[in-house]
């Protein structure tokens, strides 16, 4: 092995439980295990990040992970966590998800050709086939009722009712590990540690089913990460908008990267953990870097630049990096010179932005009469607003504080199409044309 998996979840802290033997399997040899992703959008978030670094760093100690995207568990929904039962999917709406999730974990695992390549598997492949009555016989009858109510997600629903439908999900998700075990000769399943329960489960199915007198020849194991808290206990993971996710089109590449920008020292030396590939080596210097001037957040700078290129791309980073020197710092606007429309947008997505037509720009003698022009934008909402705000040194234009209500309106458009407004702080993108 090319190091201790076990071992390096400690050191980064993400090692929750684990059953009896789990270590000791993998040290013996290559392993083969899994994480299981419900689609339930077309997306996964960051909170799913936590069990793709999992994956990763047991790819990476030379063992095999699988991947499986429930095609068939998504169309029942997990209970763990929920207080109330999910909507349903469609089958076409299931089917896009599952292929949009398997896309995004091809940016984390190795799918080459190399012994412990990496896997995406999909349960309704193996559940597709099942009768009612077969799944019964095959998987119902090895656990008691008393067993699954004793789960912790089951238990927690008891007094706002659970529907037989998701009573029977921890059966659907324990049979899966059956199936693996059998089929893809998995070993172990892995997951956050509200899983614990389901993924039990799937280890009491391969005991009843295997076991018998040769019993130590069919051992499965089970192994759980933390979820991942704010130092102050509040759950990680959400911005102002809701979900931060992996997919480009639903959280931009500047929101992203702005969001692990955002963290805060307490949170740092454990998201660097979690989510990054730094060593532990790598790690305790920021720290000491940025304890002796935390003024100029290190670990923040360090950690949103891994997990962005990691999940989207150098370039995606580069223009976020551009876009906040830009919108927060005393970086010019020269680095727009040259950019694609597509990439200025990209680094002004999320500031509000306003179209106004080349003659109203032409139109405006004055930067008060320009501003008028654009008080649909709610920048301001009179000329008189205006006026003051430019007597009281609160008005930028294309980053240049204007003085002067009476300022002649000739600014060059960046890329012939486009200024920035500064109200205060605020910025807001006009587009000319």
């Amino acid at each position: 092995m090319k190091s201790n998996f076990i071992e390096e979840l400690r050191w980064r802290g993400m090692l929750q439980d684990m059953m009896p033997g789990t270590e000791e399997q993998l040290q013996k040899e290559m392993t083969a295990a899994y994480i299981g992703f419900d689609p339930t959008a077309s997306s996964l978030h960051i909170g799913n990040l936590a069990t793709i670094m999992l994956l990763k760093h047991f790819q990476l100690c030379g063992h095999k992970p699988i991947a499986l995207v429930g095609g068939a568990t998504g169309m029942i929904g997990d209970p763990s966590g929920k207080a109330a039962e999910r909507e349903f999917l469609s089958e076409d709406t299931l089917r896009h998800n599952q292929e949009c999730i398997k896309k995004q974990l091809e940016k984390f695992l190795d799918f080459s050709d190399i012994d412990n390549s990496a896997e995406v598997v999909n349960n309704y492949d193996w559940f597709k086939e099942f009768s009612f009555l077969g799944f019964l016989r095959e998987a119902g009858k090895y656990l008691s009722v008393n067993y699954m109510m004793s789960k912790d997600s089951v238990k927690k629903r008891l007094e706002t009712g659970i529907s037989f439908t998701e009573f029977s999900y921890q059966l659907l998700q324990g049979y899966d590990f059956y199936w693996l075990y059998k089929n893809k000769n998995v070993r172990l399943q892995m997951g956050g540690s509200d899983q614990w329960g389901n993924i039990t489960t799937g280890t009491e199915i391969i005991r009843r089913k295997e076991g018998g007198a040769d019993e130590i020849e069919h051992k499965a194991y089970a192994l759980t990460t933390p979820l991942v808290t704010k130092a102050d206990g509040t759950k990680f993971g959400k911005s102002e908008s809701g979900n931060v996710w992996l997919d480009s089109t639903m959280t931009t590449p500047y929101q992203f990267y702005q969001f692990w920008l955002n963290a805060t020292d307490a949170d740092c030396a454990r998201l660097l953990r979690v989510f990054t590939l730094l060593s532990k080596d790598e790690i305790e210097k920021l720290e000491a870097e940025h304890a002796e001037a935390p003024h100029l957040r290190i670990m923040q700078k360090a950690l949103a630049k891994d997990v962005t290129i990691r999940v989207h791309s150098e370039k995606d980073y580069d223009i976020a990096v551009k876009a906040s020197e830009i919108l927060f710092g005393k970086g010019t606007l020269e680095v727009l010179q040259g950019m694609s429309d597509t990439d200025i947008l990209a680094v002004f997505d999320g500031v509000p932005q306003t179209s106004i037509t080349l003659a109203d720009f032409e139109a405006s003698p004055t930067v008060t009469d320009l501003v008028s022009v654009i008080t649909n934008a709610e920048i301001y909402p009179s000329k008189g607003e205006a006026r003051r705000a430019i007597q009281g040194n609160a008005l930028s234009i294309n980053k240049t504080k204007i003085a002067d209500p009476n300022h002649p309106a000739t600014f060059d458009l960046l890329n012939g199409k486009y200024l920035l407004v500064g109200k205060g702080k605020k910025n807001h993108l006009i587009i000319v044309g």
